[in-house]
């Protein structure tokens, strides 16, 4: 972000936001051995609802946190009104979250909390003195300055350019990747994918040799929502997805000539039919219902999907064989493995909120026990029930899926009650050990759509791939989006 920033002088326009953070999975808390850590960090489940808050009022602004409908996101209000001891408010709008926030910002619009998750954004916004300075809250904070609470690396991400922390995590964010139908590669006999050779062997047989088992050639090998996310295949280029500085110069690495073979092995797959055909048009919806309905055998997506697609065939069929893997981006030439971590998605305080200390008081509730069960968990007797430290999911719960915002959570001392989804500690594993943030400088919505321009036109066939990098490069650099 750090980088990010030191454009931000010249940048006037706001933009369009790219807010919406990624899907769900399940998470809460075991509550093993979580009195003496509560101690330590204030994680009790009164330590935030017992502090004084008289006349304390919260307005929250948000497009993730909260219920699933407008009815339930006013008990959730509700619920942190009776855990925090104020009075608290939440909008939550149905649609154009991101020009919701935009107009506020631009207007004046007061509120305490506003949620994002665009770091080049946020960096725009610091730019124009809209957001407050937290950081001698974060770092006089009990609870966020506890490295078990937030480990202390990650507020790298949430510094402006003069190292001042100018947000608070909401949750962890993890990245995307390749999912597979492992039970597919069982039933073929196949090893997991690790060159492009093996992709291509792997996604030709989902495609001719009847992994579904219903004798028909209705299946595809891979499905995309157009170029969400090839950065898996992109990597055994040693091609980063976005920008990247080289010498002080932007460039573009999917508009190089490292990125044409990539592009032709692409065109390859849709040329033999190995590739679900509506991928240039495809939103993710589509692309998920592809692969929870046995028509694809591999998908790009988010790591807390493999565990999000394993529950949801398992409520249709406890006896489902149906198993989905993340597997890692393909090495390089010198072995470097390139992933993508989503931006976090983080609070801010306006410059203008009218209860700055009722903020800073729910993100701290935030990070402890009873503020992340409220994100992951729900409305308690509502979502779940609590007998001790035994939890049970409500069907209501149960329907919920166990996110209401905070699917993962950075603090340690917080435990998963019912364990993560299957392959999800797994997927989130190779995030962990792999996956950096993509540069987003402030051209970047506008580059994004000359670069998805092209390189579609190049992945379908429609154009020679080392024409379309070609004309993709020169578009960019003719609206002085790169510099080289």
């Amino acid at each position: 972000m750090k980088k990010v920033m030191l454009t931000l002088s010249t940048v006037a326009a706001l933009g369009t936001l790219l807010l919406s953070g990624c899907g769900s999975e399940n998470g809460t808390n075991n509550a093993a051995n979580t009195e003496a850590a509560n101690a330590q960090t204030g994680n009790g489940a009164n330590a935030q609802a017992n502090a004084p808050a008289a006349d304390m009022k919260l307005r929250i602004l948000d497009g993730n946190v909260g219920g699933k409908t407008p009815e339930e996101t006013a008990k959730f209000a509700a619920e942190i009104t009776r855990l925090t001891g104020m009075d608290t408010t939440i909008e939550k709008p149905a649609s154009d979250y991101d020009q919701k926030v935009l107009t506020a910002l631009g207007s004046g619009e007061k509120y305490d909390l506003i949620e994002l998750s665009d770091l080049g954004k946020l960096a725009t916004f610091v730019d124009q003195g809209v957001v407050t300075d937290l950081t001698d809250f974060v770092t006089g904070s009990k609870v966020l300055s506890d490295p078990t609470v937030v480990p202390t690396s990650e507020w790298e991400q949430l510094k402006d350019k003069d190292g001042r922390i100018v947000a608070v995590f909401n949750k962890f964010q993890g990245g995307t990747m390749p999912i597979v139908r492992k039970d597919w590669l069982d039933k073929l006999g196949l090893k997991e994918p690790k060159t492009l050779d093996d992709y291509y062997n792997v996604l030709k047989a989902f495609k001719e040799k009847d992994p579904d088992g219903n004798g028909k050639n209705d299946t595809y090998g891979l499905s995309t929502a157009d170029i969400y996310d090839i950065q898996p295949f992109m990597s055994a280029a040693g091609v980063k997805a976005h920008y990247v500085m080289k010498d002080g110069k932007r460039t573009i690495p999917y508009a190089t000539e490292a990125a044409i073979p990539i592009y032709e092995w692409f065109a390859k797959l849709v040329k033999e039919g190995i590739m679900d055909p509506n991928f240039v048009t495809n939103d993710t919806g589509k692309m998920r219902n592809l692969f929870l309905t046995d028509r694809v055998g591999m998908v790009t997506y988010w790591d807390a999907w493999v565990g999000m697609f394993n529950n949801t065939r398992k409520q249709e069929d406890p006896n489902t064989t149906f198993n989905a893997e993340g597997l890692a981006s393909i090495p390089g030439a010198d072995g470097t493995v390139l992933m993508r971590r989503g931006d976090p998605d983080f609070w801010i305080i306006p410059a203008n909120a009218e209860h700055p200390e009722a903020a800073k008081k729910f993100l701290e509730f935030w990070h402890t026990e009873p503020g992340i069960m409220l994100g992951s968990l729900g409305i308690e007797n509502e979502d779940y029930t609590k007998d001790g430290n035994a939890y049970k999911l409500t069907p209501t719960g149960t329907e919920h899926n166990m996110d209401h915002g905070v699917p993962f959570w950075y603090n340690q001392n917080v435990k998963y009650p019912f364990g993560k989804l299957p392959g999800v500690q797994e997927a989130q594993d190779l995030v962990n050990k792999d996956a950096t943030l993509e540069l987003s400088l402030p051209g970047w919505p506008d580059a994004e759509k000359i670069v998805k321009n092209y390189a579609l036109k190049a992945m379908s066939g429609q154009m020679d791939a080392a024409e379309a990098v070609k004309k993709m490069h020169d578009e960019l650099l003719g609206k002085k989006l790169i510099d080289e």
